[in-house]
Order: C-alpha cells, then structure tokens, then sequence
C-alpha cells in the first residue's frame, strides 16, 4: 500500500469509525486518525486492514457544508480532488461520514456469490447490532458465575459516568470478577480505551491470568525490565505509553521515582488498585504507594478501589481511601468521623422500619432531624404508626438516599448474600513422640522457610516423610472422591508428586507456577474429568484465581502465615454455586511448630470453618508473637503448650472484641443500597437470554464454516473447532491446531481450558469482521420460481451508521443497523418479500450464469436502487428518532434523578450530572449525522425473465 499523509482511508474491520486521515508515516508503520471517533491507530503497512477512500465519478461526496455529484477527478502529489459544477473537495475536506460501497458494482459486473451468503451477511449484520446493543456485550462471553451481586455492583459502576467506586465485598465473594466485569464492560464499550491495574506483586500474575482467561482482555505486565528494554529502542519514550492496558506492580513503583512519574504522565481512562488498605495515609504524612495512586486519581476520570478490610477496624485509612474518590467530598477527617456516627446510628432506624417496627422517641426525633427539609417525608413520618408496613417503603428509601457513602462504595457480606457451603475441619493431631530428632528440625527448617515472604529453598525428600502415612491414608479413607491439596511453593509440589507416585495409587497431576498456561490447564482438566485424577497438587500461586469446586475435599499439606492465603486457599472450593460441605483437611505432630499454628488458626480465629474478616489486623497484632511461640513451642517440645494455649486465648478474645465491632458498627443503610439497587438487573437477564438462545450456536458454527473451519461435537453444546481447511491467514485465533470450544456456561465454568463462545467473543467478533469487511456475499442473483410471471426485484441491505466519539458508546442506542428494502420495477416497495427455499437450494446447486444477466441488471439497478436510497433515508430517519427516544430516556431520567439525590445527598458531585448533560448533547449531535451506507444488494426474477 502506497501511504500518503493526507490521504483518506477507510478500516475494513471498523467501517463505523468513517473516513481516516493518514498522519504519519514510521518506518512500516502508518498512523491513521479517526477524528470523529476520536480514535488514533496505528498499523503495519504490509498487512494494515485498510481500504482507500476513492469515490469515482457519479458518486456523491460531502464536506464543508455542502455536497455534490462528482464529475471529474484529479490527482496530485498521491492525494485526490473530487470536481463538479458547483466546486471540488479535496480529499482532506471531506467529511468522516461517507457513503462508500462496492456492492453495486460488483452487482452490475456481474460479480456476484451464491444467494444463501447474500442472506448470511444480513444475518451476520443483525447479530452483530443486537450484540452490540445489548448492556451485556463485552461480558457475554466472561467466564463468570451469573451471581446476582456481582452483576449488579458491575452494571452500576459501568454506567457511572465516570466510574469511580470502593469495592468493599468481603473475602471471597469476588471484588476482582466484579471489577474485571466493569472493564471488560467499559473497554467493549469504547468507553476507556487506556487501562491500569496496579496491584502487589504476589497478585501481578493473577490479574494477568483472570483477566484473560476469565475476560478475554489481553494486558501487558510492566516491570523494570520490560521498561528498560522500550527505552532501549527510544530513551525517549514513556513506556507506559508502549500498551494501552497495563498491569503494575505498586510496590515496584512506589519505590522506583522515575518509572511512578512516568505513569504519572502517561494518559489513563480508568485505574484500578487492589490490596487498597495498604495505601498508608494520615492527616500529617503518606506513603510513596499512596502518593501515587492520589496522583493517578486526579489525571484519571475512572477509579476503582478494591479492599476487604471493613471500614470500622481504621476509620482513618477508609476515610483515606474515599477522600481518594473524592477529594471535594471528603476533606476533613473529623467531619467524615462525625457522620459516620450517625450512618452508625441509624442502622438501627433502618433495621426497624425494615420489619415495620415501632420508632422510639430517640429514633423518631433521629429521623424528623434528617428530614427537616421535606414536608411530605414529616408527614409521613408522622402517620407512620397507623400503617407502618405501607409507610415504611418510602422512609427507609429517603434513609438510603441520604446516605453518605452509598453511591460510592459497595460492601457485601457473606452473611447476607448467602449461599455458601459450610466449611467442616478435619483435623489430625498426629503423635509428637513417634519423631526422631532429625525429623523435628526438618519440620522447623520448613516452618521457617515457610514464614519468609518469598519461598526459600529447602530440600525436600518427602518419600520418608512422617507425614506421608497420614496423606495416603487419607487418600485412600477418601476413595472415590476429588481432593485438591495445596502447598507453599513448586519444590514441595514436585517432592510430594514424587512420594505418592510410589507410595499410592491413585492418579496424581500437578498445578504450579514453573508449568506453562497450557500445561496448568491440561491437568486441571485431567483433573477435572470423573475418571482423570483424583489429587491435584498445587502450589500457593498456581493456585490463585482457579475454581475447583467440583471437588470438596481440601488437604492443606502446610499453613500460610497470612490468614487471607488460607482464606484464598479455601476460597478454591468454599465458593458460590458450591453444591456440597467443604471439608478441610490438615495435619500436624504435636509439639511442632506447625502444630501450634494449626492450633492459632483453628482456636483463635476458627478460621477453618468460618471466613474472619479480622484476619489481617489479628496478624499485625499477634504475628511476630506468633512465630517466636511457634519455634519456642518446637524447640521446648509439648512442655510449651502452656504458653501456646495463653497466645491462642488472647487471639480468640481479640477476635471475638474485632467480631463485635465490626457487627456493631455494621452500616446497615450501606448494605441496603445495594440491595435496593439490585432491583430489576437489566444485565442478569440479558445474559441469562443469550446462554439459552441455541441459534446463536448454529450461527457461529455457520459463521466459522465460511472460512472452512470445521467442527465436531464432543458433547452438549461443546464441540471442537478444526482449521485444517482454513482458507484464509487472517482468521483470528487457531493458530495451535484445533481448539476445543463450548457455548455452555456451566462447562466454561468447570473446564477453564475451553472458551465461552457468545458474539462478543473475540475469536468471533475477528471473524465477523473478517466477513463483513469483505465482499463476501455483498452482490447477488437469484431466480425465484415462487415469483409470479415479469417480476423483478431488488433486494438493498443498508447499514446505518454513525460515526462518533468511542466513548460516546453510541452502538447502545444505535449500532451499526442494517436496513433491508425491496423495490420491484415500477419502484413499489415490496418490504415483504421472502425468498423461496427450494429456489435459494436449487441456487446453491446450480450456479447462474450472471455474466448473460449485465444488460439487464445496466437498465433496471439503477433507477431501483435509487427508490431503495430514498426509502433507506427515511426508514433510517425513524430509526434515529428511537434511538434519539431512548437516549432521552435512559440519561434524561439518570440526570433527573442524580439532580433530585444532589438536594439530599452530599456524595453526588456537580461533575456527574454536568457529565450527563453534556454526554446527552453529544449523543443528540452525534445521533442526528448517522447515515445508510449501500452494504449489499441483490438481484430477483422470476423464471420467465431468467429464461429470455
């Protein structure tokens, strides 16, 4: 391709994005502005997916507030001129938004395809707009649970505009799955193009997997070598710059100046930062971690927070966080204190008017204070008691709306969500006696390699183990039944393999973190399979981020020092959705120091059968104490016992002190919210629609069958897809050989390896594009014996297309919408008009001979497709009307509302419903310029025609 700056270009894959201008040129690189869709990219000049913009004569062109017919064309210097009698434009000139199309072309040549993929495109064309309008897209083909507050906190903060939220869920019920949900929502959307995910370091590799396997979102790990290297190639270049979504270590950055004020520079739409408590803060200094997030948050319109640790075990570090959120809002601590108090205080209100209670005077006099301001809510109040289940509705929705933090944070517990397993402990305390003194300090060598941050190295021989007797006992007690056991590190994962190997027989994979993606997921679905392995043996990272809970039973070989690890260890199997008990299972010989943490955990914190969301403040209190009892009580033998049994008492006092706290604190309004907004979740039912609709399966099959991929079925709506006859290089994905694919939910969920196929899939979505892109079945002929005798037809499939701002996300109002119209020869509109089947199989059959059909098509097409234009107009000036409907609808109501909550309610901020008004006035712009572009056409008569 010969690149010209100047010169306008149209993308193949993203035709919506209008008309291109050629900025400049790198190397064997192009950059192509899309300026009204405020879209950069930047492509390879060899295989760039881009076709040039010439208009030819007859063809109409706009730009500069006028349009015309073109009659002559110049070229100079590579750019175009487009000449008429009322004056030419120069290529640059003319507007994004053209009407370009090759379709009649082809037709009047005679260059056409068999009928059926005339009707296959339309097909296509139609999926891809319902899909793209549905609030699902970018999430139908997640690999998530449809759990309903998870979807809920996602289809919230998604619409938010712009998304800035606290994710406070507690431990287990999946704050990464609901902000995962919100930027593959956002990023499908065209809403946030540029993504950060700061996380610790233990959890960089997590994020990257869970995103992609879970979310199909590809981001790239940035770290100080992947820095070094793009600054080899340009030192002066940002590197943060290089990718537009990124995954950082925060603890890196924090104490790298450079690399944290290079992110600072580079442009983000969203940030995402998880472990948020870790962010130090007070009112006289912060931490590096903290400087630099509070920097982010002021360049970022989007902000997500993720902690578990409850607001009421450090009032400080929450207010930290949300002043994070808002600035404005949240200034001064003591202010922030004093509210809170009272959010406090009318948990209880709201728990009365919850089940329709009677008010004591204090609760009443509680109430009238807040609302001082509305008459009719005084009213109400004061009539409350002569029907208290009507009046209470509309009390408590006034508390919620007058709530502080509800709009900004999300908090769900367990408790209230419900649905989990219980959790049974299997504990053995094995006989200290039986251990000879090599033994012991082998067992406290590992206590002590175990409880350093990062794994030490320690050999390992577990073949004579004292242990191993208990394990495969336990195995074979077990028979039958799936046992997932974890460990610490990749070294005790390949000696455990190696001694049950000769010491059991029972079938044994292994998960780590040494192993390739592709290695965990083949053993995992070993695993996974009845007859496959019964023991999976996995290590604390190869761990992280999987769903096991077809199994049930959990061995833990060792014991995280950090409560959280063991409650993430668990949390493999104690999850929503599981059917059965959990049973954890562990061991130890008294008198060691594992004994003694095996003891804290399970009479301290009760921390095997319950989810303590204590656990880290009860580590910072009582971990240093904790290691040192340990080794003491290894080292003194069971005569320490004493002084173990003391550190377990004052944990358990601590815990249950924190417990109560945290219930008695329990911001009940908070919880309410989010209860109430859950009401009528537009996403839950949109993706529950598209698990059960099976035709989508037959068109995505059909969809890859035109690039000769074939598939066979291996089970109910699971097939594998095979490549072996691919005609074409540029079809996405399968560049491995066959892939094994579902449209089921439930077996994505049980089988990580295979991918959720909805047509937001990317494997889809490329190969939707590579067909719509394409002439594929753009010009048609058919002989329909179901016509009646002199009858021809046109057949004409416009897309109405508006080109716009990505971040507008204009495709939920209007997509790219195809336009079907009809005209016979005296231009009657003949809309109705089916094809017949046994004449579109007799097609297929028999191919036409078009080129014979040229004189025909010269005389009649034109003036037909004409009659096709102007009714295509009008149709399409409806449709811009509904689309114009709902945005009013949607925003105007969302608007009205947040100015009605803004009297109440202190959280709204001015910027969201300026945001909202100005968003509106952009999709009214926008909406009103959306254009039909000729995408294909079709050629009907009836046999008696076809015949002379």
């Amino acid at each position: 391709m010969a690149f010209v700056p100047g010169q306008r270009w149209i993308s193949n894959a993203e035709p919506e994005l209008g008309l291109g201008t050629v900025v400049r040129l790198d190397g064997r690189n192009v950059q192509v502005l899309f300026a009204t869709a405020g879209v950069l990219r930047h492509y390879a000049m060899h295989a760039a997916p881009l076709a040039r913009a010439e208009f030819r004569i007859g063809q109409k062109v706009a730009g500069q507030k006028r349009s015309f017919v073109i009659e002559h064309v110049s070229e100079a210097d590579g750019l175009l001129t487009y000449h008429a009698a009322g004056g030419s434009l120069s290529e640059a000139e003319l507007d994004d938004a053209q009407p370009i199309s090759r379709a009649d072309e082809r037709l009047l040549s005679a260059r056409v395809d068999a009928p059926d993929r005339f009707d296959f495109r339309r097909d296509a064309l139609t999926r891809r707009a319902e899909a793209m309008r549905a609030p699902s897209f970018g999430l139908a083909c997640a690999r998530i649970d449809l759990i309903p507050h998870q979807l809920r906190v996602a289809e919230i903060v998604a619409q938010r505009q712009p998304p800035r939220a606290l994710l406070a869920d507690e431990v287990g019920l999946g704050k990464t799955i609901e902000a995962g949900m919100i930027l593959a929502r956002l990023l499908a959307s065209g809403r946030v193009e540029r993504a950060l995910v700061l996380a610790p370091g233990s959890l960089t590799s997590q994020w990257l997997i869970e995103l992609l396997r879970r979310f199909n979102l590809s981001f790239a790990l940035f770290d100080e070598e992947r820095c070094e290297a793009i600054e080899v190639a340009d030192a002066a270049r940002n590197p943060f710059e290089d990718e537009q979504c990124v995954i950082a270590d925060i603890g890196w950055l924090a104490a790298a100046p450079k690399r944290a004020a290079q992110l600072g520079d580079a442009p983000w739409d969203l940030v995402v930062v998880d472990e948020a408590h870790h962010l130090e803060w007070s009112p006289l200094a912060s931490s590096a971690s903290y400087a630099l997030v509070e920097r982010l948050a002021m360049a970022s319109p989007g902000l997500i927070l993720l902690t578990a640790t409850p607001q009421q075990l450090g009032r400080s570090g929450h207010f930290a966080r949300l002043r994070l959120l808002d600035p404005a809002r949240y200034a001064d601590l003591d202010a922030f204190a004093a509210e809170a108090d009272g959010y406090v205080r009318l948990s209880a209100v709201a728990a009365q008017l919850l089940d329709a209670q009677a008010l004591s005077p204090n609760e009443r006099a509680e109430l009238e204070t807040r609302f001082a301001a509305d008459a009719d809510l005084l009213d109400l109040l004061a009539r409350y008691d002569t029907d208290r289940a009507a009046h209470a509705p509309a009390l408590l929705d006034a508390l919620i709306d007058r709530h502080g933090t509800g709009r900004v944070m999300f908090r769900n517990r367990r408790a209230q969500i419900g649905g989990f397993p219980r959790r049974l402990a299997a504990i053995d305390a094995l006989d200290g006696s039986a251990l000879d003194e090599a033994q012991r300090q082998s067992l406290l060598a590992e206590f002590h390699a175990d409880a350093q941050a990062h794994a030490a190295h320690v050999e390992l021989d577990y073949g004579n183990d004292p242990r191993l007797p208990w394990l495969v006992g336990l195995i074979e007690k077990l028979a039958g039944e799936k046992l997932l056991l974890i460990c610490r590190s990749q070294a005790k994962v390949l000696a455990l393999e190696d001694a049950l190997r000769t010491r059991s027989g029972a079938k044994v994979a292994r998960f780590h973190e040494g192993m390739t993606i592709l290695q965990r997921d083949r053993n995992a679905a070993f695993f996974a399979e009845p007859d496959g392995a019964r023991v999976l043996l996995c290590s604390e990272i190869g761990s992280e981020g999987r769903n096991f809970q077809f199994a049930h039973h959990l061995v833990l070989w060792d014991l995280p020092l950090d409560p959280d690890l063991l409650e993430q260890r668990i949390g493999r199997l104690d999850r929503i959705g599981q059917r059965h008990d959990i049973s954890v299972h562990a061991a130890a010989f008294t008198g060691t120091a594992q004994h003694a943490l095996l003891r804290w955990y399970h009479e301290g914190l009760d921390a095997l059968r319950s989810s303590p969301s204590d656990g880290r403040e009860i580590l910072r209190r009582f971990g240093a104490r904790l290691l040192a009892e340990a080794e003491r009580h290894a080292l003194g033998g069971e005569e320490a016992d004493a002084e173990v049994d003391s550190l377990i008492a004052e944990t358990a006092a601590a815990h249950r002190e924190l417990s109560d706290l945290v219930n008695a604190g329990r911001d009940r309004l908070l919880e309410l919210a989010g209860e109430r907004q859950a009401r009528g979740q537009v996403l839950a039912g949109a993706l529950q629609a598209q698990d059960a609709d099976t035709a989508a399966d037959d068109f995505v099959l059909a969809l890859f069958e035109q690039f000769g991929v074939d598939s066979e079925e291996t089970g109910p709506r699971t097939c594998v897809l095979d490549p072996e006859y691919l005609s074409t290089d540029g079809f996405p994905g399968l560049k491995d050989g066959p892939q094994q694919v579902t449209f089921d939910r439930a077996t994505a969920l049980a089988r990580e390896e295979l991918p959720l196929l909805r047509l937001d899939h990317p494997l889809v979505l490329g190969a939707l594009d590579l067909l719509l892109e394409s002439e594929q079945g753009n010009a048609g002929l058919l002989i329909d014996a179901a016509l009646p005798p002199r009858t021809a037809l046109l057949e004409c499939v416009f897309v109405l297309g508006c080109v716009a701002d990505r971040r507008l996300d204009v495709g939920r109002f209007l997509p790219p919408l195809p336009l079907r119209m009809v005209v016979d020869t005296r231009l009657t509109a003949r809309n109705d008009y089916a094809p017949n089947p046994a004449s579109l199989a007799r097609a297929k059959e028999q191919p036409i001979d078009a080129a014979r059909y040229r004189p025909l098509l010269a005389k009649l097409v034109p003036p037909m497709l004409a009659a096709c234009e102007t009714q295509a107009r009008g149709l399409a000036a409806t449709e811009i009307g509904h689309a114009l409907a709902a945005a009013e609808r949607e925003l105007g109501a969302a608007q009205a509302r947040l100015v009605a909550l803004a009297k109440v309610n202190p959280s709204v901020r001015e910027e969201e419903i300026t945001a909202l008004a100005d968003e509106l006035d952009a999709l009214r712009a926008a909406l009103a310029t959306a254009t039909p572009r000729l995408d294909a056409i079709r050629f009907v008569c009836s046999q008696d025609i076809a015949a002379r």
